[in-house]
């Protein structure tokens, strides 16, 4: 079996499963190759905005991004890397939702007051996200120009 059969599975009995995500979907929350989520199973009843709900793609694959908007049992999510909204979802494709972060070693909580306030700030900001992203980009570049550490040639 796959591993993201296995997942599945694991959630369907009632099990909470640890994973690193793959892709920057939902950068900067998850960086791969250092970070790992915590998913418990998904009672789609109580699952709001704000939330990071795994779920599974209609005949796809399991996808793991933040619920922006929430009509009755219909379900709208969205990378916090991405703009593009995804949805209508039906509660059936909801498969878990994220508990904790795994970060270097430390846990923190889905549930963390400031991760919450931080993840609805970043919710509104969706729109912008693209400019912000290229602003957050051009810093860099300045940056690494001023301490020497870019990839130019020095003359």
């Amino acid at each position: 079996m796959d591993k993201e059969k296995d997942i599945e599975e694991l959630l369907a009995q009632g099990k909470t499963v640890q994973f690193s995500p793959r892709g920057y979907s939902m950068y900067p929350l998850f960086v791969p190759g250092r970070d790992q989520a915590v998913v418990a199973p998904a009672d789609p009843a109580r699952l709001k905005k704000g939330d990071v709900a795994l779920y599974r793609r209609e005949g796809s694959i399991l996808v793991l991004h933040r619920i922006c908007k929430r009509r009755g049992n219909a379900f709208y999510l969205v990378g916090d890397n991405q703009k593009a909204v995804e949805g209508p979802l039906g509660p059936e494709q909801m498969k878990g939702v994220l508990v904790q972060v795994i970060r270097k070693g430390k846990r923190f909580s889905a549930g963390n007051v400031i991760y919450r306030v931080l993840a609805a700030v970043w919710l509104w900001l969706r729109p912008l996200r693209p400019a912000l992203s290229h602003f957050a980009a051009g810093c860099k570049r300045i940056l690494r120009r001023k301490t020497g550490n870019g990839n130019e040639d020095e003359k």
